[in-house]
């Protein structure tokens, strides 16, 4: 903005038409790219959720990590394991960390090393092998991202990327990746959130059929 404020004028008919176009456009590039996921990346989802159950039931958990609105997905993806998922299915906590909820460390780090350290000292510091690291980045190409998936191989941790675009310097660093098709940031991250909720509920229901965790299931 200018610096100056003041009341909007009413918006014209012709300009409310134009913006209802440009949400339904916008919905509708939306649901063509997860469409294009289902028909492709079905496979991959699933392997993921895999490796992340196993990981779990060998008493590993998982850590995730992004920037700006990738970090708030991994904060929600880790919350819907550590807390709860689906409204019916009441079970015990699953291990699941978001690393960039720690401002303290984070600027610290920032501070006295660099930012592009902060997460893969979190990986080198709290990762066990075993655990799984999960980096989120829509352009595939954040240093920092990249940085924590070479220090989580290093410290035998298997690594998952939710990726964009062409999947960029983090493609290599990943024993699994879900490359989403666009270079849309906004349809990207939506994507990776529908992903990213479907990898947690198998997880759940994969845990839950093994019989490793109970579940007794709640009406609605």
């Amino acid at each position: 903005m200018s610096g100056r404020s003041g009341s909007l004028p009413p918006q014209s008919d012709a300009a409310r038409r134009t913006a209802g176009e440009q949400v339904r456009e916008l919905l509708r590039r939306s649901i063509a790219l997860k469409e294009r996921l289902i028909a492709d990346h079905a496979g991959r989802v699933i392997e993921i959720a895999e490796l992340c159950a196993t990981a779990i039931a060998g008493g590993n958990k998982l850590m995730l990590c992004g920037n700006g609105g990738s970090a708030a997905d991994a904060q929600h993806l880790a919350a819907e394991l550590l807390i709860r998922l689906r409204s019916n299915v009441d079970r015990p906590g699953l291990p699941a960390l978001a690393l960039a909820t720690d401002s303290s460390s984070l600027t610290a780090c920032g501070n006295d090393y660099d930012f592009e350290t902060y997460y893969a000292r979190m990986a080198e510091t709290l990762g066990q092998p075993g655990d799984v690291l999960i980096g989120i980045t829509t352009s595939g190409r954040s240093p920092n991202i990249v940085r924590a998936l070479q220090a989580a191989r290093a410290k035998g941790l298997k690594t998952v990327g939710l990726l964009g675009g062409d999947g960029g310097a983090a493609l290599p660093h990943c024993d699994l990746a879900l490359v989403v098709p666009s270079s849309e940031t906004g349809r990207i991250q939506e994507a990776h959130i529908a992903i990213g909720h479907a990898i947690m509920e198998l997880i759940e229901d994969r845990l839950i059929a093994a019989g490793l965790i109970d579940q007794p299931t709640l009406p609605g």
